[in-house]
């Protein structure tokens, strides 16, 4: 079994264009097929966006007892499907099932008149499914149910793919979930890490396929410390789930300021961050300023070093939000960005009550 990378992500929604507009408008995404009832989708509304190798298909269902409708009820807005590209189907859906997989769809093949696609179901975690892809010929966007609409011109594509999906479990869970991706879908463990910031503490551990196209960062809280953002999401989300999506740009500075004229809101960064940045990642390649002007975060891990920002959660749950991330050489994550963060935080604090100025309030997440 050879999975080869995500072929798409579905998300739920409760409105399909309201979506639409965060995504297509604002993030740059763009439409690319659509369908509903008269296209033989049962009680729902799709729309596939595509902005290079990203392919994201929003569904909303049209009555209470569509698996959209009732995902959206208990989770708002979220990742529901994690769709893997594979070289055949029918045999991944076999291994995974004889591996222990719990099956939502046999193998079934749909074809159009200029494609043809093979795709299976199966459990991943908590309401979250794998499809499992396999595209015969044509139709690079074809999925069942949705028509192709006409191309749609844009700007340039500043976003590249894909680059990660980040998990949050709840307590307890976190051994069990990476069993199920070593033992059943084939993955590697690449990294493990225990944060603590400030009386709070989560381990993360990164899975990844043998491919390295598929990157999952699954994260749980230690409920031995006090309450954090991975507590905050479980409430909010009503159990596990994708938490935020990595998207991998090849110049975050363009990306980040073509988003932000759409519309896009980031998350602050504390300004005293940058105060000795070269300091713990060592030389940065550009400019420190323009990084501290965007909010840029900088880490490393053994083979480099790479630049995140996160957007702000766009759902009243204040769930699912992106994450852009720019890789100069590095393969896995860094550990420091999160402690860095908060320690400029208090830095920052500190000299504001010092010079008898107000508190900032803005809360410092990783």
């Amino acid at each position: 079994m050879d999975i080869r990378g995500i072929d798409h992500i579905e998300i739920y929604v409760d409105d399909t264009r309201q979506a639409a507009a965060y995504f297509g408008n604002a993030v740059g995404l763009r439409p690319r097929a659509q369908g509903g009832p008269e296209n033989g989708l049962i009680g729902q509304r799709s729309l596939l966006l595509r902005h290079a190798d990203i392919r994201l298909l929003l569904t909303s269902g049209l009555t209470a007892d569509h698996p959209a409708a009732a995902y959206v009820r208990r989770h708002g807005d979220g990742i529901a499907v994690v769709a893997l590209a594979v070289d055949d189907a029918a045999e991944a859906y076999a291994k995974l099932l004889a591996r222990g997989a719990v099956g939502e769809l046999p193998p079934t093949t749909i074809t159009s008149a200029d494609a043809e696609v093979v795709i299976a179901e199966v459990a991943g975690f908590a309401d979250v499914r794998h499809r499992l892809v396999e595209r015969r010929r044509g139709g690079g966007d074809f999925l069942p149910g949705l028509t192709e609409l006409p191309p749609v011109g844009g700007a340039e594509d500043l976003l590249a793919e894909i680059d990660h999906l980040a998990v949050c479990v709840p307590p307890g869970q976190l051994a069990e979930t990476v069993r199920g991706y070593r033992e059943v879908f084939g993955f590697d463990e690449i990294f493990h890490e225990y944060v603590e910031v400030d009386g709070q503490a989560m381990n993360s551990t990164v899975v990844q396929s043998r491919s390295g196209r598929v990157t999952l960062v699954l994260l749980e809280p230690d409920t031995g410390r006090r309450a954090g953002q991975i507590d905050a999401f479980l409430a909010q989300h009503s159990g596990a789930g994708v938490q935020h999506l990595g998207l991998r740009t090849d110049d975050i500075i363009a990306a980040i300021g073509a988003l932000r004229q759409r519309g896009v809101r980031f998350a602050g960064t504390p300004a005293a961050y940058y105060d000795d940045l070269e300091t713990r990642v060592g030389k940065i390649d550009g400019s420190v300023e323009q990084l501290r002007e965007f909010g840029v975060l900088v880490d490393r891990d053994h083979d480099g070093q790479l630049l995140q920002i996160f957007t702000e959660s766009m759902h009243v749950r204040r769930t699912l939000f992106l994450e852009l991330i720019e890789r100069r050489g590095a393969r896995t994550f860094g550990s420091g960005n999160i402690k860095a963060l908060y320690e400029a935080k208090e830095r920052e604090l500190a000299v504001a009550a010092s010079a008898g100025g107000p508190a900032a309030t803005q809360e410092v997440t990783g």
